[in-house]
């Protein structure tokens, strides 16, 4: 993908319950990607979801569209 570090980060929105995923949003403007990963599992796959899908994803989140677990 890239020769870049990721700088991953947990919102501050989290409350460290172990259900959160990371981002390393350092990668949208350069490559047009923000990947995210389980907080628990930060040797596991990364999911590249392109800019424009991230960003989607997280107004239907904040608009409650996916529901809640």
């Amino acid at each position: 993908m890239t020769t870049e570090t990721l700088r991953w980060f947990t919102s501050s929105y989290s409350d460290n319950g172990g259900d959160c995923v990371e981002v390393a949003a350092n990668l949208a403007a350069s490559h047009g990607l923000v990947p995210v990963r389980d907080s628990k599992n930060t040797h596991g796959p990364v999911l590249n979801l392109p800019t424009e899908a991230f960003t989607s994803l997280v107004e239907g989140i904040k608009a409650g569209a996916h529901g809640t677990v």
